[in-house]
């Protein structure tokens, strides 16, 4: 048996030579998202012939005005109850870019289906009805974005017909959006106001909102940046299944990330084995000239080996330079979805990738309520909130964490056959009791005791820093070191090598930058294209004036640029 080697799939980020972004549209119930989606398709012309019609014409026979969410909301049962249920995805073109757009349920009771939904997303409208205002829903959904790591956030103010098109109220909750997904490390990529119903602000500017001087609907999503290549990531291949054919046994699996060719040495998580790729097998089976040599990200592909090794499912490919780890323990911070609070000692099934295996959930901490974003010393987690928790393994599966590779850094959580939450991994203890990014709070509780002061704590980190990549050293000292960590700029090469590694892994740390109003103009251009670039806001101090002119008066006023 050969098993088929997918191609179409490895350009998933790129259709016809044009970049393809997934932007999911969340937000509270009823704010209008569908209706939205439906304007847009209709604006641009990508509305199927005789759709329009023939949903006007349904809406007429059952007594019930015609609405664009419609075009969206397949089932009857959304037409009915007017509320979308579970996710759909629509494929739309804009000048430069090919977008999915996937339309997310709003309602509280189909979270699991709004988090499915995001977690496929490079991008995100974040969308807002403009009488009602920002919700707890809104808040949880941004919360959400936030912990899946999307970072391309665009908030719409919908229904501005509603108020009148009153460019304050706009204003008014503009600010308070704004200063809430601050608070979450996101800056908005653009506040948009509209009317979905009527068409303003989504494909055109009109009169009504002539007071808005930024971009429509359609001109985000067109600059909206694609997802990095996966292929560009470390190679993982969880192994899908084992076959036998002839003499030859064949281990089947997707390419999640990176890329594999024969010849290459590859490891096997979590047993640590290593063997070179022999082939990989294509179905049907082409000429010699054809029998493909290399594959990437997004193909499904079929493996031998140059020697006999024990391989099972859920086990994890990768380059033998650049492995994961095999784990017993980890630490996660999750969504969780279920009815019954989670509490320390509770077993559940953990999944990543397509290995599972059962855990103890060995210590529960900094627990969030998303829609207050209020932190609580709760000992469990109620449905809907956020926390951290830490599981102890009933045996070793492979892992990585989310900041170095986000297809194996998260996990879902099962309960009862259910799934019940899910999440990222933050860090990890592997199998030999080494620990990746982060110690478990008793290893770290017991190194800080022993760390009695600041020069403790630093020659204990840098013990511990010294081995690691940029990246896993600036994720490791977040979680090694309580409270905010505030990183000063003054956008100089080496600062903009750390602000980049910062945004890219997506690690909790407040940037700022002090404005003595002496800076050159080239550099408040680079401070503002600094944040465009990486979607963080850059927070300034401004030095009181008095005490600024003394130390010009004593260093200079070149010291101080």
């Amino acid at each position: 048996m050969n098993v088929l080697v997918s191609p179409k799939s490895a350009s998933a980020y790129v259709v016809n030579g044009r970049p393809l972004v997934r932007t999911v549209i969340v937000g509270h119930v009823d704010h209008g998202k569908s209706t939205l989606i439906g304007r847009l398709l209709h604006e641009t012309g990508n509305i199927p012939d005789g759709k329009l019609d023939s949903i006007k014409a349904v809406s007429g026979r059952r007594g019930m005005p015609f609405e664009w969410s419609f075009l969206l909301d397949a089932l009857q049962t959304e037409r009915d109850q007017g509320i979308t249920l579970d996710t759909s995805q629509i494929r739309f073109r804009t000048p430069s870019r090919d977008i999915v757009l996937i339309d997310a349920p709003g309602h509280a009771e189909f979270l699991r289906n709004m988090i499915t939904g995001a977690a496929q997303a490079d991008a995100a409208l974040l969308i807002i009805d403009a009488a009602e205002g920002v919700r707890d829903q809104t808040r949880r959904h941004g919360y959400l974005l936030h912990l899946l790591g999307i970072h391309q956030v665009a908030v719409v103010i919908n229904k501005m017909d509603r108020v009148g098109f009153d460019e304050h109220r706009f204003h008014e909750i503009e600010a308070e959006i704004v200063g809430y997904l601050s608070s979450l490390g996101l800056t908005a990529t653009a506040i948009i106001p509209i009317s979905a119903r009527n068409g303003d602000g989504v494909a055109r500017r009109t009169p009504s909102i002539a007071w808005h001087t930024g971009p429509t609907v359609l001109e985000v999503l067109d600059h909206f940046a694609p997802a990095k290549p996966l292929a560009d990531l470390p190679l993982r291949i969880p192994v899908q299944a084992v076959y036998k054919f002839d003499d030859r046994r064949i281990i089947a699996g997707r390419i999640e990330t990176g890329r594999v060719a024969v010849g290459d040495e590859v490891a096997f998580s979590p047993r640590g084995t290593t063997a070179r790729v022999q082939s990989i097998e294509e179905w049907p089976v082409p000429d010699e000239s054809r029998v493909p040599r290399e594959a990437r990200a997004g193909q499904s592909v079929g493996l031998t080996l140059d020697r006999q090794i024990f391989v099972n499912r859920g086990d994890l490919i990768s380059a033998r330079q650049t492995s994961s780890k095999s784990v017993s323990r980890l630490r996660a911070r999750i969504f969780w979805l279920h009815d019954k609070p989670l509490a320390a000692g509770a077993t559940l099934t953990v999944r990543v990738a397509i290995s599972e295996c059962r855990g103890t959930v060995a210590l529960i901490e900094n627990v969030v309520d998303p829609g207050q974003l209020s932190a609580s010393e709760a000992a469990t987690i109620a449905q809907n909130h956020v926390g951290e928790i830490e599981i102890a393994l009933a045996q070793p599966i492979a892992a990585d964490l989310y900041a170095v590779n986000p297809r194996t850094g998260r996990l879902v959580l099962d309960l009862g056959g259910r799934i019940a939450g899910g999440g990222l991994v933050l860090s990890t203890d592997s199998q030999d009791g080494s620990t990746t990014a982060r110690a478990t709070p008793a290893a770290a509780s017991g190194a800080r005791s022993r760390a009695s002061g600041l020069a403790e704590q630093a020659s204990y980190l840098s013990k511990v820093l010294g081995g690691l990549s940029v990246a896993e050293r600036l994720s490791h000292f977040r979680s090694e070191v309580d409270g905010k960590i505030i990183f000063t700029t003054s956008f100089g090469v080496e600062d903009q090598v750390i602000l980049h590694v910062l945004a890219e892994h997506a690690i909790d740390v407040d940037i700022v930058t002090v404005d003595t109003g002496r800076l050159f103009p080239e550099t408040y251009e680079l401070w503002a294209e600094t944040e465009r670039r990486y979607q963080r806001r850059i927070r300034a101090i401004y030095p009181k004036h008095e005490d600024l002119e003394a130390l010009v008066e004593k260093f200079g006023n070149q010291r101080l640029l």
